[in-house]
C-alpha cells in the first residue's frame, strides 16, 4: 500500500491511523507539493455485497457531510472519490498533538484549559448539529491541538444525519463509537441526537479535569453498564480547585436522560463563558507555552508569536552577465559582497518566517537562494553548503521528508568527504536521513542505516548524547518490531545476549 498513487497525485507515504471505517495515511500532494491526510475505505472490514454497499453508503455521507460543515475547528476535506474498488477522502494535514496526548503531557490538566477546549469544541458542536448531523464518536483522540492553541476535530466516520428519510447506517457487530465516551441511549441502540455528543463532550471534560474518564472498567460491556446505572463522581472530590459551576455543568452534561442535559452547544458554550480567561492582545507569545487552548481566548485573532514583521521582496539571483559567469570550483575566491548581501538577506527572511511559523515560506526562500547561490558560486561552495544545510532542516520542519532526503544524503556525503565518516557533523547529517526514511514509511532502509551507524556513535556519546542514545533507542525498537529481541538488546546495552 505505501508508495501508491492515487488519482495520479495522492502518494501514501505512512498509515497514521485505523479504525472501524478505514484507514488513514499520511500523503504527499505531489500536484501541489503538500502534506495531506488520505483516508481510505478498509477493504479487510467487507464481507459481502450488502455489507459492502452500507459501508460505502456510510463513507460517502462520512465525505459529503465533513464538506458541508463550514468551520475552522473541523478538518477541511480537500477531495474525495473512488479508485477501483476503494474509497477515499482526502483531508488537510493538522500539524500539533491530538488531546489525549496532550493530556498525558501536561497533567494534571489546568483547569482553565479544560474550559478552553469545551469553549472550542461547542462551536463545532452546533456547526455539525446545524446540517443537522451527529457526531457520535467524539473522543480526545479525535481532537488535535495546533501549536497556537487552536483545536481541530478530525473525524465524522460515525456521523449519524438527523432527518425521517435518512437510513439508520450502523454494521452487524461493528463497532458504533467509543464506549468510554458513549452516551446511554447510544449504548443502548435508541435514537441519537445532538445532546448525545454533549454526553461525550461532558466525558471529554471530566476526564481532562479529574485525569479519567468517569466510567472505566476491564470490559466495554462493564463500562456500558456503568454509563446506563451509575453516578460520575463529581469532580470536586478529585480536584477541589475546580470552580462549583464548571463542577455543575460536567454533572448536567452527564445525565443519564438526555433531556435533562443542556439544551444545545450554545447553552453550554455560554455556560463557559464567565470561566474563560479574559482577552489580553497585548501578551507575548513564544516558544514557553506551546499549544496553549486558552491562546485563542486570551489573544482572539493575535497572530501566532506576535506576527511577521512586514516582508521585504524575495531576494532575486544575479542577473548573468552576457558570457555568463563561470561556475567557482572548490576552495575558489569568496563571493562577491553583493552575491553575500543577497544571500544573508535570504537567510534572515527565512528566519523571520520561521519565527512567525510560516514554514512553508521560508523553504521557499531558502530553496530560491540555495539554487542561485549554487550557480553563482558552484555546488561545492562553503556558502552553499551552508545554505542546503538550512534548507534541509526547514523541509524536516515542514514535514516534506521527500525532499529532506536527497538534500541531506548530498550534505553527509559532503561532510564524510571533507572530516571523515565518524565526524559527528557526519553522522549527525546520516542520522536525520535515517529519520526521514523513517517518517516516510521505508522501515527497513531506515533500520539498515542506523544500524550501519550505531558503532560508529561513540563520538556523539560525548558531544551529543541525547541524540546517541535517541539513535541506538529507535534502532533498537525497529529491530524488536522485525522480532530481533537479541540485536534489540545488543544495541541498547553494547552486550548480546548469551
Amino acid at each position: 500500500m505505501k508508495g501508491r498513487l492515487l488519482a495520479g497525485r495522492y502518494e501514501l507515504v505512512t498509515l497514521i491511523g485505523q479504525g472501524g471505517m478505514g484507514q488513514v495515511w499520511a500523503a504527499h500532494d505531489r500536484t501541489l507539493d503538500r502534506q495531506v491526510a488520505v483516508k481510505l475505505l478498509r477493504p479487510d472490514r467487507i464481507s459481502g455485497p450488502e455489507q459492502s454497499d452500507e459501508l460505502r453508503r456510510r463513507f460517502g455521507r462520512e465525505c459529503r457531510v465533513t464538506a458541508q460543515v463550514d468551520h475552522p475547528g473541523l478538518v477541511t476535506v480537500h477531495d474525495a472519490a473512488c479508485e477501483g474498488e476503494d474509497l477515499y477522502l482526502v483531508m488537510q494535514h493538522v500539524r500539533g498533538a491530538d488531546l489525549a496526548e496532550h493530556l498525558a503531557e501536561h497533567e494534571p490538566y489546568p483547569w482553565p484549559w479544560a474550559v478552553a477546549v469545551a469553549a472550542q469544541l461547542c462551536p463545532v458542536l452546533a456547526a455539525v448539529h446545524a446540517v443537522p448531523a451527529v457526531h457520535r464518536d467524539l473522543k480526545p483522540r479525535n481532537v488535535m491541538v495546533r501549536p497556537d492553541g487552536t483545536l481541530v476535530v478530525l473525524d465524522l466516520g460515525l456521523v449519524t444525519v438527523l432527518g425521517a428519510d435518512t437510513t439508520r447506517l450502523t454494521l452487524t457487530g461493528s463497532h458504533i463509537g467509543s464506549p468510554a465516551y458513549m452516551a446511554p441511549e447510544q449504548a443502548l441502540g435508541e435514537e441519537v441526537g445532538p445532546r448525545t455528543d454533549l454526553y461525550s463532550l461532558g466525558v471529554i471534560l471530566h476526564e481532562l479535569l479529574g485525569g479519567t474518564v468517569p466510567f472505566a472498567r476491564p470490559t466495554p460491556l462493564a463500562v456500558l453498564h456503568q454509563h446506563l446505572h451509575e453516578a460520575p463522581v463529581p469532580l470536586r472530590r478529585l480536584r477541589p480547585e475546580v470552580p462549583e459551576p464548571l463542577e455543575d455543568l460536567v454533572l448536567r452534561l452527564l445525565a443519564k436522560d438526555p433531556r435533562d442535559r443542556p439544551a444545545d452547544a450554545a447553552e453550554v458554550h455560554r455556560a463557559l463563558e464567565p470561566l474563560l480567561p479574559a482577552a489580553v492582545p497585548s501578551a507575548l507569545d513564544g516558544p514557553g507555552v506551546p499549544m496553549d487552548p486558552t491562546r485563542p481566548f486570551r489573544q482572539p485573532y493575535a497572530p501566532w508569536h506576535g506576527g511577521p514583521p512586514p516582508r521585504p521582496p524575495r531576494p532575486s539571483a544575479p542577473a548573468p552577465a552576457a558570457a555568463g559567469p563561470t561556475p567557482a570550483a572548490p576552495g575558489a575566491a569568496a563571493p562577491t559582497t553583493t552575491g553575500n548581501a543577497d544571500l544573508a538577506a535570504a537567510v534572515e527572511e527565512a528566519k523571520r518566517l520561521l519565527d512567525t511559523g510560516r514554514i512553508t515560506d521560508a523553504v521557499d526562500v531558502l530553496g530560491d537562494a540555495l539554487t542561485a547561490a549554487a550557480r553563482t558560486h558552484g555546488p561545492h561552495a562553503t556558502v552553499v553548503h551552508m545554505l542546503r544545510r538550512q534548507y534541509a532542516a526547514t523541509l524536516m520542519e515542514a514535514g516534506r521528508f521527500h525532499a529532506a532526503l536527497p538534500e541531506l544524503r548530498l550534505l553527509a556525503e559532503r561532510s564524510a568527504a571533507d572530516a571523515g565518516p565518524t565526524d559527528p557533523q557526519t553522522l549527525r547529517l546520516r542520522i536525520e536521513a535515517a529519520q526521514c526514511l523513517d517518517r516516510l514509511g521505508d522501515h527497513t532502509a531506515a533500520l539498515a542505516e542506523l544500524r550501519s551507524l550505531v558503532p560508529q556513535l561513540h563520538p556523539l556519546d560525548s558531544t551529543d548524547p541525547a541524540l546517541a542514545l535517541e539513535t541506538r533507542h529507535r534502532t533498537a525498537q525497529l529491530l524488536l518490531a522485525t522480532g530481533d529481541h537479541a540485536g534489540a538488546r545488543t544495541v541498547l546495552t553494547g552486550r548480546p545476549t548469551g
